[in-house]
């Protein structure tokens, strides 16, 4: 097989895996739907500034709780079996574009569960929706990333939060500017570069995830 065919097959088997278990996904779904009555429990109504703050804040949890167990949840000798039979360029994007599922589907029922919820102050939906989906595509390219590297050093959760670290808070900055850019419903060009800067974010991450990862699957 070839590489495409090799990451569709390796996506199929994650999806297949987690709509048998369904463990993960449910445990995560109730951590954003109880985090989320909580978060309405302890403020009731809250303006702009700190109603777009708690939501990025439950999505970047909801992420490092989604994507840590991408490697984690291999065994070493599946993870030999896969040595054996398929390309690391293959087995890491295979896992990016998963997760990115996996949190696409998250944020969205996230937004609207937080939407519903609290009152909805967006002015501009469409926009903070493109901003939902680059988040989720961006989360899911970095964490990825980073659990893949934590993973051969011993599934270290302490390295995977230092690795993690420059390039989250960036890319928060950049995700609370432009959602509160459709908060606030200014006009659509004035936020394009945020909308680059995020997806230039995403093409570095996967471009260093397909250099680097090759070299870490040869340990």
């Amino acid at each position: 097989m070839n590489t495409l065919q090799q990451v569709r097959t390796l996506v199929y088997k994650d999806i297949v895996l987690e709509w048998r278990s369904k463990y993960a996904i449910n445990g995560i779904l109730l951590y954003v739907v109880s985090t989320v009555f909580v978060c309405y429990q302890a403020f009731q109504s809250v303006d702009t500034l700190v109603w777009n703050a708690l939501f990025w804040i439950i999505m970047l949890f909801a992420s490092v709780n989604a994507i840590s167990r991408s490697f984690v949840q291999e065994s070493q000798s599946r993870q030999l079996y896969y040595y054996t039979l398929i390309s690391p360029h293959a087995i890491i994007l295979s896992k990016i574009i998963y997760n990115t599922l996996v949190m696409i589907l998250l944020s969205l029922i996230a937004y609207i569960a937080y939407s519903i919820t609290f009152s909805n102050p967006v002015g501009d939906p469409f926009l903070y929706t493109v901003s939902v989906l680059l988040g989720s595509m961006s989360f899911a390219s970095v964490f990825t990333m980073v659990s893949g590297i934590s993973a051969k050093a011993g599934n270290n959760s302490t390295l995977m939060a230092i690795l993690s670290f420059p390039v989250i808070i960036p890319l928060l900055i950049v995700l609370i500017t432009l959602s509160q850019n459709a908060l606030t419903g200014i006009p659509r060009d004035e936020s394009t570069n945020e909308i680059l800067v995020l997806l230039a974010i995403n093409v570095i991450t996967i471009t260093i995830s397909l250099l680097l990862f090759p070299y870490l699957w040869r340990d």
